[in-house]
């Protein structure tokens, strides 16, 4: 349980707060309240003796993540001096640069008390066309990619992507660079082209890294935008310096990604990636997007399915927000990257699901449904690929239908070379 009583959590806790959760805990124990019973004994064994508030902040702290109520309130006292004492972590006065794979930070980043300047680079490379490891020639493959799939102008689109790499080109203006990321493929994927780039262009400032897979009191993190301005600042002093072996995987990953054929990316996931796990993940996230061997489905497609015949009609809305939730493994995907995704789902010419209700309202109200074909695929008794979706890319992968795949068996956890 987060500390907000909700999923996605923000990361901020207060003691006073969880103080009064643990009194309610032991009173709700004491009056033998079922759930209250049932939350005890998930952390501690069956006793005769009434329980005392010391137990209660035991569970508590567990429920939050934490190995005991001491460490909670650590964890705690080092969020409230972060906040308070933002500018004395790591030497505020270097002319410093933030980038980050969107703009969700940045405002917290000011109430948090940091300096510098905010570079955003999001291109979200975990969708579409990657098909060359020279980003600035590969701008107006994806300048067009993006116009299509948002309803963007070209000129849009490319005047977007072209602001954020000029912007890395001014980065020898700054004594410090600073990558704020998570651990989904959204966020690595970014990651690894900008490392090639910064491999390539050996800048004169230092380059630090904060990479963030968790966050204590968070029971499902979804990433660095959700959290306060003062979890920011404590994520601060744990920030480490890119080396040249990191630097040296990065580029890696993104040549690996810009290949036509899935075997250097499973090659680096196979190695586990040591000098950032995470990536490692965050790439066998995206080769399951691959065509799945028993039913030609990516991982996202299946998921979507998934809830639909589990949860019987529902909104795009919530099959979103049960994929974010519940079921995605690595969760990558924006709202809008998730309608973008069941097009083909919607519109192939065996469709998989139907809009049942609300066709006119906002995407997020359409009421979604598994068609026949929809069924048959989740029974592994049709294949996607003669479905009808058309083509798509899992970076430099051309998944086109009228052409032999490649797949990913995922009960082996292995490549199917095309046949």
């Amino acid at each position: 349980m987060s500390a907000d009583n909700s999923p996605i959590g923000h990361g901020r806790l207060n003691l006073e707060q969880q103080r009064k959760r643990a009194k309610e805990l032991l009173k709700a124990a004491i009056h033998q309240q079922p759930d209250a019973i049932t939350r005890l004994l998930a952390h501690l064994p069956a006793q005769e003796t009434h329980p005392r508030l010391s137990d209660a902040q035991w569970v508590i702290a567990r429920e939050n993540g934490f190995g005991s109520w001491p460490k909670l309130k650590a964890h705690i006292d080092a969020l409230d001096f972060a906040s308070l004492h933002a500018g004395l972590h790591g030497d505020q006065d270097a002319r410093t640069l933030h980038i980050r794979c969107g703009s969700d930070i940045q405002h917290n980043l000011k109430v948090a008390g940091f300096t510098g300047d905010f570079l955003e680079f999001s291109d979200p490379l975990c969708i579409g066309p990657v098909t060359t490891s020279d980003y600035s020639a590969l701008l107006p493959v994806r300048a067009e990619f993006l116009a299509g799939a948002f309803s963007l102008t070209a000129g849009d689109s490319l005047a977007r992507l072209q602001r954020s790499w000029s912007g890395l080109a001014q980065i020898d203006n700054y004594e410090r660079l600073v990558l704020w990321f998570e651990h989904d493929s959204y966020d690595q994927l970014i990651l690894a082209c900008l490392l090639h780039h910064l491999n390539q262009q050996k800048p004169s400032a230092r380059i630090e890294l904060i990479a963030v897979d968790a966050v204590p009191g968070v029971e499902r993190f979804i990433g660095i935008g959700q959290l306060a301005p003062d979890v920011l600042a404590w994520l601060w002093p744990q920030r480490k310096p890119v080396t040249p072996a990191l630097l040296q995987l990065g580029a890696d990953a993104w040549e690996a990604l810009c290949a036509g054929t899935p075997e250097p990316l499973m090659a680096l996931t196979r190695s586990g990636t040591p000098a950032l796990p995470m990536l490692g993940r965050a790439l066998k996230r995206h080769l399951l997007e691959l065509p799945a061997s028993n039913n030609g489905l990516g991982l996202s497609e299946g998921l979507a399915l998934e809830a639909l015949r589990d949860h019987g009609p529902m909104s795009a809305g919530k099959v979103f927000a049960e994929l974010m939730r519940e079921r995605e493994p690595l969760p990558y995907l924006g709202d809008m990257m998730f309608w973008w995704l069941i097009q083909p789902l919607l519109n192939a010419s065996e469709p998989a699901i139907a809009i049942i209700a609300n066709a006119e309202a906002q995407w997020t109200e359409r009421v979604l449904q598994l068609t026949a074909t929809g069924v048959a695929l989740l029974r592994d008794e049709r294949d996607w690929l003669d479905c009808g979706p058309g083509e798509r890319w899992v970076g430099g992968i051309n998944v086109c239908p009228e052409q032999p795949q490649w797949r990913y068996d995922h009960a082996a956890d292995r490549l199917h070379t095309p046949r």
